[in-house]
């Protein structure tokens, strides 16, 4: 069963922090974190882009901070969501030991959802929508399986 969930993207500033703030939302029971793969951005609250988007949506993701990934932070995870295949590839090689565990939120769609970062609120409502098709597809494929399972006992 999926209990901890890390969302990855390049910096913890745009696409990942929305993409946690929208798991949260859905799985207020389980433990849902972000983190980036670049070191220069960490401690930066989220883009204002990201939080005008998010808060559009009934979401408050201002007091977000960016985090870099760490083996410490995937120790528990058992499902890493990240939002281009590269970022899935550089996870796999930097953490081999999670290999089985990442997933590219656009998996089920092809796709990888472009990095706003230092674009336009269009391209941020862009992302957002393909973030949530995104987990619309992860949930429909993994976590309704759970749902189910529970249900059924």
């Amino acid at each position: 069963m999926i209990q901890n969930i890390l969302v990855i993207c390049l910096g913890n500033i745009c696409r990942s922090p929305m993409a946690e703030g929208l798991l949260k939302q859905r799985y207020p029971d389980k433990t849902i974190g972000s983190a980036g793969l670049r070191e220069i951005t960490v401690g930066w609250s989220a883009d204002p882009f990201s939080i005008r988007v998010m808060r559009e949506h009934g979401l408050d993701i201002s007091r977000h901070r960016a985090r870099l990934l760490t083996n410490e932070l995937l120790k528990d995870v058992d499902l890493v969501i990240t939002m281009e295949k590269e970022q899935s590839d550089i996870v796999k090689y930097s953490f081999p030991n999670f290999k089985g565990k990442i997933l590219r939120v656009g998996e089920y769609g092809n796709y990888d959802v472009p990095d706003p970062y230092s674009k336009n609120i269009k391209a941020f409502e862009e992302s957002f929508e393909l973030i949530s098709q995104g987990i619309d597809q992860i949930d429909s494929h993994l976590m309704q399986p759970e749902k189910s399972a529970e249900n059924g006992k």
